[in-house]
């Protein structure tokens, strides 16, 4: 047995009925979020080239592209248009294990594969739910090696895609044990160009293609090496830098808790979520100690690994911004919140927040409850009259480890669904649609609602 066919028997097995609700509840919430996400990115010019590139190659009426009301693509190319707009956005969602945005190819993916199939909207629920599973589960095996070694999370997102699309397909075991396999030497990526450059939504539409196509082709009967996680040389080795690792955690205990409850986190605000809660702590200590941005005299982050500034110091654009722990911890003191508002070109060149930036610091690590910081962090602002205001968040907002509500969800979808996309009773109408999601007979009920004018 290998594994992926371990992991193959659980995922084929494994029903609706099986699913605790709050699984499926954190599924339709995903939706909402990628969709939302998806709406932020769709015209930016990342999102415009590979859509016009799929429109050129054409080919069979499978899936939508959202916010597109011209005629339908083959099911890969459409999870790859949807994906890359989700993700160019910077606001989708997180594995707090391994920071890989596992959401955006799971709904682009699931929901083009289901106007395919015709799948019921709660088939599609319990497709995302377990493609979170295996992905979470196969990212835990190569965590942090492969971050260490350059790589970027689309290795570990692919899975999802992948188990979606073939759980839509009611692959059997042996065939979606091959879709596993297909897709762990479909993939690569690497973070130096996805922290820098539009590499990022590029390969997240690479993850949501190819785990499609994986799937596809397994069930065609193509078949790859089965054993390709576990050997030596294989996937885990390789992508996780341990030579003779197993991943013998990948199928220990399956379905005692679902990764989707534990550590997936929906976006709130925009930007990296390793620096939410840094930009959440910073506005905390500002709104706490009154501190107005004049009177700041340094901004120190302390958190658990972290020993150096990373990413562009001053950012001047979105991708920039996305990976600039300075700049949340400056722009949430100078603001004392952060918000949709900071991914916009005037916030990244706010004189104040920019002046800011150079008065944060890395302080010393945390030493007391180490355990509870999942991505979170301790600021602690001191002003030029000797004051000092502390604040720790252990957890981002939106992380479903510490509860995630369906009006946050939603404000979010309102707040990035632009007008020139969606009209006001479109939004309202799909939100809605999304809340019952796992009552639909065809996904048809949600995607028509998001045609619009060609973007």
């Amino acid at each position: 047995m290998t594994v992926a066919r371990d992991l193959a028997e659980f995922l084929t097995r494994t029903s609706s009925a099986d699913l605790p609700s709050q699984a499926v509840e954190h599924a339709a919430m995903l939706l909402a979020s990628t969709l939302a996400s998806a709406a932020m990115g769709a015209r930016l010019e990342s999102s415009a080239i590979i859509r016009d590139l799929a429109r050129e190659r054409g080919g069979i009426s499978e899936a939508s592209v959202w916010f597109d009301a011209r005629p339908k693509l083959p099911a890969s190319d459409a999870a790859r248009v949807n994906a890359v707009m989700s993700d160019a956005a910077a606001s989708d969602d997180s594995d707090l294990r391994n920071i890989v945005h596992a959401g955006t190819t799971l709904v682009a993916t699931a929901l083009a594969v289901a106007e395919r199939t015709g799948a019921r909207g709660e088939e599609v629920l319990t497709a995302i739910v377990l493609g979170y599973e295996a992905a979470g589960r196969i990212g835990d095996a190569i965590t942090p090696g492969f971050r260490a070694r350059g790589f970027h999370g689309c290795l570990v997102a692919i899975f999802g895609g992948a188990v979606a699309a073939a759980r839509l397909l009611q692959l059997d075991p042996a065939h979606m044990a091959q879709a596993i396999a297909l897709s762990a030497t479909s993939i690569g990526g690497l973070a130096a160009a996805a922290n820098t450059s539009v590499a990022r939504e590029y390969h997240a539409g690479l993850a949501a293609m190819l785990g499609v196509q994986a799937a596809l082709a397994a069930q065609r009967g193509y078949r790859a090496e089965e054993s390709i996680l576990e050997a030596h040389r294989g996937f885990f080795e390789v992508y996780g830098g341990v030579e003779g690792a197993p991943g013998v955690g990948v199928t220990r205990d399956p379905g005692q808790t679902w990764d989707i409850i534990t550590d997936m986190a929906i976006k709130l605000v925009p930007g990296g979520h390793p620096y939410h809660a840094l930009a959440e702590a910073a506005a905390n200590a500002a709104t706490e100690g009154n501190i107005a941005a004049q009177d700041v005299e340094s901004i120190t982050v302390s958190r658990p690994g972290f020993t150096t500034l990373t990413g562009p110091l001053h950012p001047t654009y979105l991708i920039g911004m996305a990976h600039s722990p300075a700049y949340f911890l400056a722009a949430g003191a100078a603001d004392h919140s952060f918000s949709w508002v900071h991914a916009t070109a005037a916030k990244i060149a706010d004189t104040t927040i920019n002046q800011l930036i150079d008065k944060v610091q890395v302080g010393a690590p945390p030493t007391d409850n180490v355990a509870h910081y999942r991505q979170g962090a301790t600021v602690t602002i001191r002003t030029k009259d000797g004051r000092a205001n502390t604040s720790t968040v252990y957890v981002p907002k939106g992380a479903g480890i510490s509860g995630i509500a369906w009006a946050d969800v939603d404000a979010k979808y309102r707040a990035l669904m632009a007008p020139e996309l969606l009209q006001t009773g479109q939004v309202e109408a799909s939100l809605a649609v999304i809340h019952d999601f796992h009552r639909l007979t065809h996904v048809s009920a949600l995607i028509d609602l998001l045609a619009a004018p060609a973007v």
